[in-house]
């Protein structure tokens, strides 16, 4: 898949779960932005990690196997932030 295409298509589908996970009973939502972390494309795959800009938004690694036509979804949750001096 061409790497534009899956860029905007991981940001819809990330929009998508986010708008789900913050839209109220009466359809409002906060306003925010899907971003790109990272991302990379080998060969017939794709990979990419995103986030938006509301507050605790998780990280979403999305991965396109170009060989099976399938995607996935893997969404992550920061647990902690430690500091640790060497």
């Amino acid at each position: 898949m061409d790497n534009e295409k899956f860029i905007e298509r991981c940001k819809t589908m990330v929009g998508q779960r986010i708008l789900n996970k913050l839209m109220d009973d009466d359809g409002n939502f906060p306003e925010f932005e899907v971003f790109v972390v990272w991302s990379c494309k080998t060969l017939q795959n794709n990979k990419a990690i995103l986030s938006a800009t509301v507050k605790d938004a998780p990280l979403y690694e999305i991965t396109h196997n170009g060989d099976k036509g399938e995607t996935y979804i893997d969404t992550y949750i920061k647990e902690s932030n430690e500091c640790i001096k060497m």
